[in-house]
């Protein structure tokens, strides 16, 4: 008799929740884990210690910028970088330990070490092999880099380097204009550093709406950042703890070199299925590094699941704990379901960008017939109240006024994008958004402005 129901290897956003929601449906469960906190990449050296960083330094740019402005004055405080470092160290261990806690209470083993699949139904963890009817591989991924270039975690550092500098740098180059490099880069250039983003495409945050994407990186140059589009990164090399990086520009081939005290690599990330034993039990992978798995998460090993950041889609957090809880339900014999068209994302800068859906251009490439409603964070009270009226919120509806997508650049913009996403699951029309009542004065008013623009058009703009 197999020693457990089900087995869970990693104890990120997608492991944890899959093992307590097995656990919670009855199922004997356990979570391989080989850190020494549990919650993965996320809550150790990703989503929430940089987002500790990101609220620590946008108080202190109110507190350089608009403080005086509403008649708070004294002496702009300065930065105590370890202390700041410190703070974020206990934002992440009360969570950590709160994972630990949910364990316990929901009775989930925790098998710590690093696991792997000797063969189908047995995980080895150390030099224990432990039996599960199912498993769950849930091993997240890692930061990926560019060919010939060396990360150290010191001067050459990737999003984990990059929370724990030992000092702020004067200067700082982020390859990459995706998610992690522009929350970094908003930290550091916040903290006094000259920031300099270098990206091989024409336009940052590529795969969101183009419109925000524009208007994004108009709002961040202001903040003090400096974007080089178009350019290809040829080396990063280091000495004295210093680096110079040489990118080529693509329209016309010249080559530059600049220097920095910190090179942050930010070229996306990439599946962690090293070690597992897929291949020698069988499992069969993508052709980028992905787990091959059905519609209900099975590989193509009876009994062997994988879901999050390890199979194909969005690399988010979030992503992967709907994909555990589903995953769950469906080994529990009940139905699982993931709705992948109202996944939102969002960054986490200042101003806050989020998206879910379609946007204009994946409508005109696919020959959808659309209407745009939008309204400007301008005409909104509560924006103009706390200096943060740039942006504005945008919705995309079909032509019988069924939402396909939205996209808000504008403060609280990764809250106020749930309103859309609960519209979108039930099937609600901007009409029915525009109708339901939005306390004023809030952001939120900014959203049902802009569903009343789909229609006969906005109040306040």
């Amino acid at each position: 008799m197999a020693e457990f129901d089900v087995i869970v290897i990693g104890g990120g956003p997608g492991g944890y929740v899959c093992a307590i929601r097995c656990a919670q449906l009855g199922l004997k469960t356990a979570c391989v884990e080989g850190r020494e906190t549990l919650g993965g990449t996320c809550l150790n050296v990703g989503c929430i210690p940089s987002k500790a960083l990101l609220h620590a330094t946008h108080e202190l740019h109110e507190a350089e910028h608009n403080f005086a402005k509403m008649g708070l004055k004294g002496k702009t405080p300065s930065v105590d970088w370890d202390q700041m470092k410190a703070y974020k160290q206990e934002v992440v261990d009360g969570n950590t330990k709160g994972i630990e806690f949910l364990f316990k209470k929901n009775k989930v083993t925790w098998l710590k070490g690093w696991g792997s699949i000797p063969a189908a139904g047995q995980v080895k963890v150390g030099d224990e092999v432990h039996t599960a009817k199912n498993i769950v591989i849930a091993s997240g991924s890692v930061p990926s880099s560019l060919p010939g270039i060396e990360i150290d975690e010191e001067t050459v550092v990737s999003s984990t380097g990059a929370l724990s500098l030992k000092k702020i740098p004067k200067s700082l180059v982020v390859i990459g204009a995706g998610v992690i490099g522009l929350e970094m880069g908003s930290v550091y250039a916040r903290l006094g550093a000259k920031v300099t983003v270098v990206e091989f495409l024409d336009v940052i945050t590529p795969t969101m709406d183009g419109e925000v994407s524009k208007q994004f990186q108009k709002i961040l140059a202001k903040q003090g950042m400096e974007f080089v589009l178009g350019a290809a990164v040829q080396s990063v090399e280091t000495k004295g703890g210093k680096a110079k990086v040489t990118y080529k520009l693509r329209k016309d081939d010249s080559e530059v070199t600049i220097d920095a005290d910190t090179v942050l690599v930010a070229t996306g990330r990439k599946p962690y299925t090293d070690g597992l034993g897929l291949a020698e039990i069988g499992v069969e992978m993508e052709q980028r590094g992905q787990i091959k798995t059905d519609a209900h998460w099975q590989t193509t090993v009876k009994g062997v699941y994988a879901i999050g950041d390890a199979i194909i889609g969005p690399m988010l957090a979030h992503k992967a704990e709907d994909e555990g809880m589903a995953v769950a339900e469906v080994i529990a014999g009940k139905h699982g379901h993931v709705n992948y068209g109202v996944i939102p994302g969002v960054i986490y800068t200042t101003p806050e960008v989020a998206s879910v859906g379609k946007t204009e251009e994946e409508l005109k490439k696919d020959g959808v017939k659309y209407k745009v409603g939008k309204f400007p964070f301008m005409g909104n009270a509560r924006a103009k109240a706390v200096f943060q009226a740039d942006g504005f919120a945008k919705l995309i509806v079909d032509e019988n006024d069924r939402i396909l997508g939205a996209h808000i650049i504008g403060p609280g913009a990764g809250d106020l994008i749930h309103e859309v996403c609960v519209a979108m699951e039930f099937g609600a029309s901007a009409e029915d958004l525009a109708l339901t009542c939005h306390a004023h004065p809030t952001f939120s008013e900014a959203v049902r402005e802009a569903a009343l623009a789909c229609g006969d058009g906005a109040i306040h703009a």
